[in-house]
């Protein structure tokens, strides 16, 4: 399959920037907005991504450090993104053995992309910033707010561009009820509903810890939906609602006790939340429930949200991301309800960059999105958002949660 030259693509959002190469570290997995950029080969322990085509039958990466990855991918680079995966190495292990310093040291390098589990942003951050390499990273910013500040201080600190792939703020539905706040359709916000429902755990046999389940393991994680989905529902509340001022949380593990991935005799206690609820009170005074959880049995991704205001109401449902549901109460009554905005025009967010109107895009499309806007940040010098601050604001909150909910009282939010 032959992959869209997306580089046209994000030609389409800037003016005149020179493109800066950026290297990814990975334990496993990729961000496709970058894989799609390039046109170099990509390795990664499931497939190869050579010149712009997906091929299966290449098979694995030869041998399994990322050092070797290293050595073919740094040694072939014609374009602007290196992947540097792990293959059997977790990402500990590459931080142990100096690999990410040998990256971070390069001078033909400009960007290091965290895209490794939580427990290693913040060594791999701070590393980069001080060889003044921009850096993006991986929702959340690190295990928890005291690692954050640091990597906000590191970044700051040496003046380098900083990005959080906080992506569904480039959901053109999400950045089209922005806009419709701004201009003050809603008019005074009295409520805030956010759901994000996945079911990928309620089996007791699903393992914990390994390259790929290390979401489930707390001393990789940090937490469980609490930094996971709920960052996601966060982030979002506070960039269309504004700043949190306190909130009121309940956690629950159900699985209390799960095998451990590659060791099935081998079993653990599962230490973070399956399932986070919380109430929260916003600086202008309305209200907001949250719920995440991955315990919701047929839901897979339904990120949602509903905002209620004085003069009107939003409400926007990933699992149906081209469309933004919107009342107006200035409408006369007899015409009065709920309409269904299809966010395809060229009038909307982002979408002149695309396809013709009525053609939709997709989940990968935002971190496209989301690159178009940090380069245009470099073109611009005004930065880009969310950076490392504002996923400080939303890591504070998830870490006020999960002590609310441990000492069962209501938490306010430095």
């Amino acid at each position: 399959v032959q992959i869209y030259d997306t580089l046209k693509i994000v030609e389409n959002f800037v003016n005149d920037i020179e493109i800066p190469t950026i290297a990814a570290i990975n334990g496993r997995g990729i961000h496709w907005e970058m894989a799609l950029m390039s046109d170099i080969t990509l390795c990664t322990p499931d497939f190869i991504l050579r010149d712009g085509h997906f091929s299966m039958d290449s098979g694995h990466v030869p041998g399994d450090g990322m050092g070797l990855c290293l050595q073919q991918v740094l040694g072939i680079k014609r374009g602007n993104y290196m992947m540097l995966t792990s293959g059997s190495m977790d990402a500990g292990e590459c931080l142990e053995l100096g690999v990410v310093n040998e990256v971070v040291e390069r001078d033909d390098i400009d960007v290091i992309d965290i895209c490794s589990p939580n427990n290693t942003h913040h060594e791999i951050a701070l590393a980069a910033a001080s060889r003044g390499k921009m850096v993006l990273c991986e929702k959340p910013l690190a295990i928890d707010s005291d690692q954050a500040s640091e990597m906000v201080e590191a970044v700051e600190g040496a003046g380098v561009a900083n990005m959080v792939w906080f992506n569904y703020r480039r959901v053109p539905a999400i950045t089209l009820a922005r806009q419709m706040i701004d201009e003050g359709r809603l008019g005074r916000i009295f409520h805030y509903r956010s759901t994000y429902l996945q079911d990928w755990t309620i089996s007791a046999d699903v393992p914990l810890g390994g390259p790929t389940l290390w979401r489930l393991e707390k001393e990789v994680a940090g937490a469980g939906v609490s930094g996971d989905l709920a960052s996601h529902s966060i982030d979002t509340a506070i960039w269309l609602n504004g700043p949190i001022e306190s909130v009121s949380g309940m956690t629950e593990i159900f699985v209390k006790e799960r095998p451990v991935q590659g060791s099935p005799t081998e079993r653990k206690a599962v230490e973070i939340d399956d399932v986070c609820t919380f109430m929260a009170r916003f600086s202008n005074g309305s209200n907001g429930t949250f719920e995440a959880t991955r315990y919701a049995r047929g839901r897979k991704n339904k990120n949602s949200f509903e905002i209620n205001g004085e003069k009107g109401s939003l409400y926007f449902d990933l699992e149906n991301m081209h469309q933004l549901q919107y009342f107006n109460h200035g409408d006369p009554s007899h015409i009065q309800g709920w309409r269904t905005i299809m966010v395809t025009a060229f009038e909307h967010p982002y979408m002149k960059n695309w396809w013709v109107p009525g053609c939709v895009i997709g989940y990968e499309h935002t971190f496209i999105n989301a690159l178009a806007d940090f380069l245009k940040g470099l073109e611009s010098g005004e930065g880009t958002h969310p950076g490392f601050r504002e996923a400080l604001a939303t890591q504070k909150t998830q870490d006020a949660i999960l002590r609310s909910a441990k000492d069962l009282e209501w938490v306010r939010i430095d």
